[in-house]
């Protein structure tokens, strides 16, 4: 199809690691470069609550506890695109995640930006397991920027915060050591194709400005 646009990943251990700021980078892109956002999180979920055909076998999966395959995602990033205008400049937020995604995509998408978050993973173990919630009403506290007046406790009620499974140290550990065993080839397989731009670093307002700078010099302002 010949449609521009970056796949972001993230890196800590690469592609996009749990807490490795791809949903700040993300947002800042869109408000400063004139992208279409194409989350497949967000549209698998928008399908199945239409009860698309496409939504409709990913629900299947999901239901099961099976990963949604391949071929499916795929199908639903295409689907996306043919409805776009040509040369609609398309933000893939998240994906691909594998070699074998890339590769599905790229015969029929030209991915010409493939931007590298390279967070270190002491960083990204330190944020997650730094966050903490309130489980009645759902507001989140993080120790590192917007931590609880008291600690332990939710501002407004004084009951007691809890920390997710997801976000305890550990969890966050295994998480990351997978996430690099499924992903580090496919950082490999964008450099290899000379569109790999990796930004270094660990706070998302120090790198999202040599990101922007990068990203003028590719003509998509």
């Amino acid at each position: 199809m010949g449609r521009r646009g970056p796949a972001l990943t993230g890196r800590a251990a690469p592609r996009r690691p749990p807490g490795g700021g791809k949903g700040t980078i993300s947002k800042k892109i869109l408000n400063d470069f004139p992208f279409h956002h194409l989350s497949t999180g967000d549209e698998l979920r928008s399908h199945v609550s239409a009860g698309t055909a496409v939504g409709t076998q990913a629900k299947s999966f999901m239901d099961s506890g099976s990963l949604v395959p391949d071929e499916l995602i795929i199908q639903l990033v295409l689907e996306e695109v043919a409805k776009l205008p040509a040369e609609t400049n398309v933000l893939l937020d998240g994906f691909p995640r594998t070699v074998a995604q890339a590769e599905a995509l790229g015969r029929e998408i030209t991915v010409d930006i493939a931007i590298n978050l390279d967070i270190p993973e002491a960083t990204i173990v330190e944020r997650m397991s730094g966050r903490w919630i309130h489980m009645a009403s759902g507001r989140v506290y993080a120790y590192d920027y917007n931590p609880p007046k008291e600690e332990g406790k939710d501002d407004v009620t004084g009951e007691a915060l809890e920390q997710r499974e997801d976000d305890k140290a550990e969890t966050v550990m295994a998480r990351l050591r997978k996430y690099a065993e499924v992903t580090q080839p496919l950082i490999g397989y964008y450099a290899e194709a000379g569109v790999l731009a990796s930004f270094a670093g660990t706070e998302s307002d120090v790198i999202y400005p040599e990101v922007r700078e990068f990203l003028n010099t590719q003509s998509v302002g």
